[in-house]
């Protein structure tokens, strides 16, 4: 079964096509255009087809989608394979849902922390029965960098620079340099190691725009046998929410 996959964010648009679980083609764009739809359709023979976005509204209409398309609009009442138990539904990001339902089809029956570093990094865990009960959100690595500057008189702002490695720096600049990065690899690892206490044999997935720094940073730690860096695991999930859905019709 080939599905094609979109996911809607705030800066850009990915799209995947999937023959079964293999990606056979995938795309960033800045904005979606329909045509482009309909190109893909035809080239990949495509006629199943799964967005999700994190706009309430979306630059098509979706009743021409369901014309062409057999179209799943993903939100949070679309079933899945993951008993989803977070209690807030209206703020639950869904890329973070569909993140870890993709870490369940990458791991099924097992603990997983999925760490997605963007704008935003969360933490999310789903235990080895298929539950999502929540996480944890923290500023992203150039949010960092925004905050010190703009709630600041004199601090300046700075570039994220993922060569830095020192441990202090001797202006301000570099200080500012060894607190957002020192300090944001200290906590991922931090909730790396609070995760292997309570649950030895987790996985760990890195995903999201700045997850091969984490992944190239954390090369050579103890825990780098468990970790997984996969920046497609969202289009993953989503994926993985159609097979659910043609599966138990």
């Amino acid at each position: 079964m080939t599905n094609l996959v979109v996911d809607i964010g705030n800066s850009f648009t990915k799209i995947a096509v999937f023959d079964q679980d293999h990606i056979v083609f995938s795309d960033h764009l800045s904005t979606l255009e329909k045509v482009k739809l309909h190109q893909i359709k035809e080239d990949f023979k495509v006629s199943n087809l799964i967005i999700s976005s994190v706009k309430k509204e979306i630059a098509f209409d979706e009743a021409d989608l369901k014309k062409h398309f057999n179209y799943i609009r993903f939100d949070h009442f679309t079933p899945t394979p993951v008993k989803n138990k977070y209690k807030s539904l209206e703020t639950l990001g869904l890329d973070r849902l569909a993140a870890v339902i993709g870490a369940k089809h990458i791991f099924p029956a097992q603990q997983v922390l999925v760490i997605d570093a963007g704008t935003c990094i969360t933490y999310d865990t789903i235990n080895d029965a298929g539950e999502y009960n929540g996480g944890s959100i923290s500023p992203g690595i150039k949010m960092r960098f925004e905050a010190m500057h703009h709630f600041t008189s004199k601090l300046p702002l700075v570039n994220f620079d993922q060569n830095f490695d020192k441990a202090y720096g001797d202006n301000s600049k570099d200080a500012m340099l060894s607190g957002a990065i020192n300090g944001v690899l200290f906590e991922v690892e931090g909730f790396i190691h609070q995760q292997l206490k309570k649950h030895p044999q987790s996985k760990i997935i890195l995903c999201g725009g700045d997850s091969a720094f984490f992944d190239s940073r954390f090369k050579s730690s103890i825990f780098a046998h468990l970790i997984l860096h996969e920046p497609n695991l969202v289009l993953i999930g989503l994926n993985t929410v159609f097979n659910y859905q043609h599966d138990h019709k």
